[in-house]
């Protein structure tokens, strides 16, 4: 497995960096597809390993998938094996996606319980409770999920008893091509929902609410396919926007929305950083800047997302004094932060809670990546820390992170990657 040595900075990370589309929000149109007989398109589509494993998990239902220039063309015909295996579902969660729109265009099919990032447990609960409100029976026997309707799944009402993006994902996906009219109270209203719904209309979806808390959707016979954009990735801007501020530089990240950060550019407006906001950029100064410490809180949007806590983290622990960051979004998703000590960070953990007493010198050690946010925060942490770090299952920053090394070494870093040995 390959791995990053990383020298510490020369000098504060400084430039521009064009942002990639997103992969959560691609991820859930791929799923999308799965509802038409046909050829769709999708454009902005980042090269990362996310994509691959969801591209194997469309082939072995038996569809086929081509590639060029950041475009993906899916063709759905030929898809007659309705199982996606664990072999592929285990390594990432959105691959769950599929359940939703098999079940809704077949009737049936057969979808392993997920695996992915491994900071703990996070229960598809929501995702079967929601198709049985449409109609569908479900089982679960040996680590598999087996939906079944007679004809077409009906119309219903189910409530979110926490808002969550996976669930409002798959039961959107099938209600569309339920009968009769489906309402879901308390759905996510993320970035990647609002790109996924666009992408369902334009198939010609029948969807009321787009950006609010409450969906309508009237169920259609037959969708079309699908063509079109998808939207930036503003957990990629956030990172590199937050290494602007870790680094103590000026970095401004293009091709993005600034609406979809706005919780994260007002922490760091709080701490000190200068935001200087485009239409289709931002822009982070931090240079010469004393940053104060803050509190922050992960919420779902439009609240502080928790797939920037960890790259928080490393920035609160250069700042003199005392930082509070709560996860109240998945509260055991904090495997970055023995990591982050390795280094030297004086950061202490209560339930849900990270209190990072921050300003003291980091210094390299050997480290791991355990997730993919985690990952990003360590190479973060390893720019500033004295002397040269490596960091081992950097595989987990490639299922997020768009030629990773390369945007951050043409804004002044040195990451190399090299072949891990250990």
């Amino acid at each position: 497995m390959d791995r990053y040595l990383i020298p510490a900075l020369e000098q504060p990370l400084n430039g521009e960096v064009e942002i990639s589309g997103a992969k959560n929000a691609v991820l859930a149109i791929m799923a999308a597809t799965l509802l038409v007989d046909g050829v769709s398109e999708i454009s902005n589509v980042p090269h990362l390993k996310d994509m691959k494993t969801m591209s194997d998990v469309f082939r072995v239902i038996g569809c086929r998938i081509d590639g060029a220039a950041h475009t993906l063309r899916i063709d759905t015909r030929g898809a007659n094996h309705l199982e996606a295996p664990y072999e592929l579902v285990k390594t990432m969660r959105a691959s769950f996606y599929v359940l939703g729109p098999l079940v809704a265009r077949f009737g049936r099919c057969r979808v392993s319980l997920p695996g992915g990032c491994a900071w703990g447990p996070r229960p598809v609960d929501l995702h079967l409770k929601g198709l049985e409100a449409l109609g569908a029976t479900i089982n679960v026997t040996h680590g598999y999920v087996e939906a079944l309707c007679e004809g077409r799944l009906k119309g219903g009402t189910f409530h979110f008893p926490v808002s969550s993006v996976g669930a409002t994902v798959n039961i959107l996906m099938a209600a569309t091509l339920a009968s009769g009219k489906s309402v879901l109270h308390n759905a996510a209203i993320e970035p990647e929902i609002d790109a996924l719904v666009d992408y369902l209309i334009g198939m010609g979806a029948k969807i009321e609410g787009r950006g609010t808390r409450t969906l309508k959707v009237e169920g259609v016979e037959k969708l079309s396919p699908g063509s079109g954009a998808t939207i930036p990735d503003r957990i990629e801007a956030g990172s590199f926007l937050i290494g602007a501020a870790v680094t103590r530089g000026c970095i401004k990240t293009t091709n993005m929305d600034p609406t979809h950060i706005e919780a994260l550019l007002n922490s760091l407006r709080e701490m000190g950083c200068k935001i200087t906001i485009g239409d289709t950029w931002v822009e982070v100064d931090a240079r010469d800047k004393k940053l104060k410490p803050i509190s922050v809180k992960t919420l779902p949007h439009p609240g502080f997302p928790t797939d920037l806590q960890a790259p928080m983290m490393t920035l609160l622990a250069t700042i003199d004094g005392l930082s509070i960051i709560q996860d109240t979004v998945y509260t055991d998703r904090f495997t970055h932060v023995a990591e982050l000590q390795r280094l030297g960070a004086d950061i202490k953990l209560v339930g849900d809670t990270a209190h990072v007493q921050g300003g003291k010198p980091l210094s390299s050690a050997p480290i791991m990546a355990s997730d993919l946010r985690a990952g990003a925060a360590l190479v973060l942490a390893a720019l500033i820390a004295e002397g040269e770090t490596s960091i081992s299952r950097i595989y987990h920053i490639d299922r997020g992170y768009e030629d990773f090394e390369n945007k951050i070494n043409s804004l002044g870093a040195a990451v190399q990657r090299t072949q891990d040995n250990s």
